[in-house]
């Protein structure tokens, strides 16, 4: 097991060196520990990353590297409860929504980020649970940053449905459902008709030989016995736990100043992404023209200048940035 540590005999979190450290959470299952990784030293600008999936990893978003530092962004990378450098416990009961912004928030207090510093930035599953988060604890964020989520997996099913599915290879498309129907999913050929006709078009626009070495190692650690209960078997939509998920109408009561990033090719809705910005009291929208669903790649520059336009906005006290 990557980044395996134990707690002292006081419970406390072991620190692993270079700014990791793995962090004691309880859950209904008992206790475990969640891995996270501080780069940087900013106590006025503290970002903590919450990653995909679910089931994904931090490793993915390692773009950060190239653009956090140099801003003077302190960020914090965090294997959420399941995934690859965290504990990975056989307990399907834990792979709820509410226990996730609880382990969450046990995360928070444990790195004492507050609401005169801490940012909280999540992408894809992350936005979901980072929306989920703001609705409960928003107290205790300066600002918040939905990257590349629409509000309602609905209407993501029916975006994927209308818009994306109709686009592609229909002889493809039609493979790819009977592989899912029929329990396929595992096969080589389900995994390159996937990256053929989806993958490199709204996933990460660019050849699967060429993606970046952070994506393909996060690929390969993804945790399928989270993934799958929650996100279901389809890539074309969700079809798990999360499959009647919605929060567009509550979007109103989040107060926070607010990013949300959306992309061109995404999967998700880009007209989606920027009516849930208008819905937001202090909400910005941000576009990455080049962009698909990992924008933070193959639109970076784009990407990331929006985001520390953002931060810098409000350390300034300029408002709305855009």
């Amino acid at each position: 097991m990557v980044g395996r540590a134990y707690l002292d005999s006081r419970g406390r979190s072991d620190v692993l060196g270079g700014g990791a450290q793995m962090i004691p959470i309880t859950t209904p299952k008992g206790r475990f520990r969640v891995w996270c990784k501080r780069v940087g030293n900013n106590p006025s600008v503290r970002l903590l990353l919450l990653h995909g999936g679910p089931g994904a990893t931090h490793e993915y978003l390692e773009a950060c590297d190239s653009y956090l530092p140099a801003a003077g962004v302190e960020y914090y990378y965090y294997d959420q409860l399941g995934s690859a450098y965290s504990d990975q416990p056989e307990e399907p009961e834990l792979w709820q929504i509410d226990r996730f912004v609880d382990e969450l928030e046990q995360v928070r207090q444990a790195l004492q980020l507050g609401p005169e510093s801490f940012y909280l930035l999540g992408h894809s599953w992350g936005g979901i649970l980072a929306i989920e988060y703001a609705l409960r604890y928003q107290q205790h964020i300066k600002g918040l940053v939905i990257s590349n989520m629409m509000s309602s997996i609905p209407a993501y099913n029916e975006y994927a449905r209308t818009r994306l599915m109709p686009a592609m290879d229909q002889g493809a498309l039609a493979e790819i459902q009977r592989m899912e129907r029929d329990g396929e999913t595992d096969s080589a050929r389900y995994t390159e008709l996937l990256y053929q006709h989806h993958y490199q078009h709204h996933i990460l626009r660019m050849p699967p030989e060429q993606w970046p070495e952070p994506v393909v190692r996060g690929f390969a650690h993804m945790n399928n016995a989270v993934y799958v209960p929650m996100q279901g078997p389809s890539e074309l939509g969700a079809r798990g736990t999360l499959e009647h998920w919605r929060r567009t109408d509550d979007l109103h009561l989040i107060a926070v100043p607010t990013l949300v990033i959306g992309a061109r090719h995404d999967t998700m809705d880009p007209a989606h992404m920027e009516m849930m910005a208008g819905l937001l009291p202090q909400g910005q929208y941000h576009f990455c023209g080049n962009g698909s669903h990992m924008s933070m790649y193959d639109d970076q520059e784009t990407y990331f200048q929006g985001l520390l336009a953002f931060i810098d906005g409000l350390e300034r006290g300029a408002g709305r940035a855009g």
